[in-house]
């Protein structure tokens, strides 16, 4: 690969590939991965956060619809789609088990590449838009503890 919008290509097509040999090959043994979940370093990290996405979202596919790249860091705007059919890890350790709903949820991430490989990466997206669809409720007597 030449170019780092080649890189945030590759790691698009093996996410809806479900590839994770594929997914580890773009990113950097050192590499950091920052989402709402939390973090992941390194490629055990990075893997492991990969596998939940897929346990819980078997048919997950993220389809972007505008990148901008910029020296070596590329900005990617996405929606992702799946249907929650497994078990999916929320804030504070729970899981959720499957619903059976499905979810479109807007999304942003970042990636800044060294060379031909990811060094950091982080996502974004709307939590609450996503829980809402799952059908978690937030309880209000419990905030902050």
């Amino acid at each position: 690969m030449t170019g780092d919008g080649e890189i945030s290509d590759a790691l698009t097509d093996a996410i809806n590939q479900h590839t994770l040999e594929g997914i580890l090959r773009l990113y950097s043994p050192q590499a950091v991965l920052v989402a709402p979940g939390g973090m992941a370093e390194g490629h055990d990290q990075i893997a492991t956060y990969y596998e939940q996405m897929f346990e819980g979202f078997p048919n997950v596919r993220a389809t972007p619809w505008r990148k901008i790249t910029t020296g070596s860091v590329t900005l990617i705007e996405w929606t992702l789609t799946g249907t929650h059919l497994g078990p999916f890890l929320l804030p504070g350790g729970g899981t959720l088990d499957a619903t059976g709903q499905s979810v479109v949820v807007r999304a942003c991430n970042t990636a800044a590449m060294d060379g031909d490989l990811i060094v950091s990466h982080q996502f974004y997206f709307d939590q609450l838009e996503l829980f809402t669809s799952l059908g978690v409720r937030m309880d209000p007597e419990r905030a902050g503890t």
